[in-house]
């Protein structure tokens, strides 16, 4: 047996509760972890809420860093003993997981913190496929990051920045706003005192080429009046509520296009993952990619990681720490 945060009924964060469940084995080609570290991420208050369809009972989280404790048939890598980081849709907020071997990396503690390592999956990955995939962000191009402080929107100021962009990121607070200068932001927009669609045509007076937001009902539609001609819309989370149904005519008088894409389907294949993934890990070990915990919480606050997140407090990573 073993301890792992569950929920029995979707709702609030305090329907989250550390229970006594088996311990998961490793079928052909998985390993199975003994965790150390798990990611917190706005998709697990998704499934929390209902937003997202989830089986009950279930349990949370999709990343996890600590030891391989057992491999199935099949598996040469990695071994016993191993330290990896990892992705797996069996659920992390547990003391143990099981996970395809294919979608491990094996960790260098003395190069990339644990910490780090739990911190740089999901929203590694997701700010990476996004300025790769869902736009490829260019030298000259001006971007617009909605939420450039959180914890997926600063990794995609960065790399936008890396990319040689013009990044515009917009924040609630002069404390965030900090956090996204100090992410290479050119310009900040506090959005709590104007309108973001004036203050972008007041500091590039055609719009820009890309909106990244994962706000969502809130932002939606400044995102898209901020936009220049044959501009692009990405919408990738939702975490001030699900975007309403869209008028498709309202992209008309800018031909503008809009995307909704997944992580995971950006990982379908073995090779798009570890492409994606080998990109992330050396951009963190080489310092290029800054990944910042704001806070590791015991698993028994799970529920308070979760109300803390959603209520737009952090600026960085969360992650639950498992004893």
């Amino acid at each position: 047996m073993m301890r792992a945060v569950q929920f029995e009924r979707h709702g609030g964060p305090e329907v989250l509760q550390v229970v006594e469940v088996p311990r998961p084995t490793p079928g052909p080609g998985e390993i199975a972890v003994r965790n150390r570290f798990a990611g917190v991420n706005f998709i697990d208050t998704y499934y929390r809420s209902g937003l997202y369809e989830a089986p009950l009972p279930d349990t949370l989280g999709e990343e996890g860093v600590g030891e391989v404790v057992a491999v199935g048939e099949g598996v040469a890598k990695p071994r016993v003993g191993d330290t990896v980081a990892y992705l797996s849709k069996q659920r992390t907020y547990a003391q143990y997981a099981t996970t395809l071997a294919a979608r491990a990396v094996t960790i260098d503690a003395a190069a990339i913190p644990l910490e780090t390592a739990a911190a740089m999956l999901i929203q590694g990955l997701t700010a990476h496929t996004l300025v790769t995939r869902a736009y490829a962000v260019g030298p000259g191009d001006w971007v617009l990051v909605q939420a450039g402080a959180g914890g997926t929107g600063r990794l995609v100021v960065q790399l936008c920045k890396q990319l040689g962009a013009h990044v515009i990121a917009t924040v609630s607070t002069e404390d965030k706003a900090d956090v996204a200068r100090r992410a290479g932001a050119d310009h900040v927009i506090r959005y709590t005192e104007e309108p973001v669609p004036e203050a972008v045509q007041r500091i590039v007076g055609d719009g820009v080429h890309v909106v990244f937001d994962g706000v969502g009902a809130a932002t939606f539609d400044g995102s898209l009046a901020a936009l220049r001609r044959e501009g692009t819309m990405v919408s990738f989370g939702n975490a001030s509520g699900a975007v309403p149904p869209v008028r498709l005519f309202a992209l008309t008088p800018k031909n503008l296009r809009l995307l909704r894409p997944a992580l995971f389907s950006y990982l379908v294949t073995d090779a798009e993952y570890q492409r994606h993934l080998s990109a992330v890990v050396e951009l963190v070990r080489d310092g290029r990619l800054d990944v910042q915990v704001f806070r590791a919480y015991p698993l028994e606050d799970a529920a308070q990681a979760h109300a803390d997140l959603q209520a737009r407090k952090t600026t960085g990573k969360l992650l639950l720490r498992i004893e």
